[in-house]
């Protein structure tokens, strides 16, 4: 096989631009060098794209490097670095990691499909529908998948509710999330009505959409799943932890959680997960990645949380992790989400593009 061009494009303009980069981290080390050239991007917290070195790579992208330019529609030298106005080389194909808003929500997504670039993860339209967790709900509500209860608010909106009528319909607790956000920016678990009003508050300073929703009892469940057409889900994982899993017990705190992979279910229980998982990533439109979290109660009755459509790749990741306890080693998984992500965008390829053709 020849030695393809991969562009690792991290950072980005979100509250979760340190996660990427330490995703990208953790690509950079697995990524096979005998098979991949590695062109490494990053997006600073401007929003500026930027050639950066590997070794030079810090927590955040610095806002130092050569700063790039993009000329949609050429078949080679899109990429332009402005200080020499010089083209980069061509990727084959763009490894993103970058997470939350412009990252995860279809944004970034159209940006490549724009200039014709294969890239891992889910395409436009599911990135964006995954990403929206009032929309995502209602697709898997019609889909026969069960989720949490909910209140929507907008800005318009959210003085209308008081927690005694939140509380009146959804119980008590409840939490209170931004609708388009990861790795717990945002989200607060409300149980006292002085808590109710800082919680909107916070999570409207991140989106302009807020999901208040109940509390369901039980585990917190996660699967991994890969594929385009025929896609695979792994056996199921948990986090299990002695507070709430905030932001900072996720990553600032990482000892106060512990890894379960796979955990143990009931025998009956792993197939209905694996196949709702499945069922979840088909419905929201999704491709070559995504991890389902899942609720698991003591009955035995399964809700979907989220779908996660670019899961962190950092040291305490569930899904790559969840994929080498399948067998499937970190430079494997690598290879395998570009390969589907080359094969997705030689499929749309085929496709034609008038109707005179």
């Amino acid at each position: 096989m020849p030695v393809k061009t991969i562009a690792v494009i991290c950072g980005g303009k979100s509250p979760e631009h340190e996660i990427s980069v330490r995703s990208a981290k953790n690509i950079l080390a697995a990524i096979r060098r005998d098979r991949f050239q590695v062109l490494l991007i990053g997006i600073d917290r401007s929003g500026c794209w930027r050639l950066q070195e590997e070794a030079g790579l810090g927590r955040f992208i610095a806002e130092s490097g050569p700063e790039l330019a993009i000329i949609p529609g050429r078949a080679e030298g899109q990429l332009i670095r402005l200080d020499n106005q010089q083209p980069i080389a061509q990727p084959d194909a763009a490894f993103m990691i970058v997470h939350g808003p412009t990252g995860e929500d279809g944004v970034l997504q159209g940006l490549l499909r724009t200039i014709d670039l294969p890239f891992v993860g889910p395409d436009v339209l599911g990135s964006a529908v995954s990403m929206d967790k009032d929309v995502a709900k209602r697709l898997l509500r019609q889909a026969g998948v069960k989720v949490a209860q909910d209140i929507v608010l907008h800005s318009s909106t959210a003085a209308s509710w008081s927690y005694e009528q939140v509380k009146a319909k959804l119980g008590s607790p409840v939490f209170v999330k931004p609708a388009n956000m990861g790795s717990s920016v945002g989200v607060h678990k409300v149980s006292r009505a002085d808590q109710f009003e800082a919680a909107i508050t916070d999570a409207f300073s991140y989106d302009r959409k807020v999901l208040i929703e109940e509390m369901i009892e039980g585990r917190e469940v996660e699967c991994a799943v890969l594929g385009n057409e025929r896609p695979e889900a792994t056996e199921v994982g948990e986090i299990v932890t002695q507070e709430e899993y905030s932001f900072d017990a996720k990553y600032e705190n990482p000892d106060t959680a512990k890894l379960l992979i796979p955990t143990k279910v009931k025998p009956e229980e792993l197939p209905r997960l694996q196949a709702i998982a499945l069922k979840a990533f088909r419905t929201l439109e999704c491709e070559v990645m995504a991890r389902v979290d899942m609720f698991l109660t003591p009955e035995g009755d399964i809700y979907v949380n989220e779908v996660n459509t670019l899961p962190g790749f950092t040291d305490i990741s569930m899904y790559p992790q969840l994929w080498v306890a399948a067998g499937l080693s970190y430079p494997e998984l690598i290879e395998r989400l570009i390969e589907l992500a080359v094969q997705r965008h030689q499929a749309r390829k085929a496709l034609k593009t008038s109707f005179r053709d």
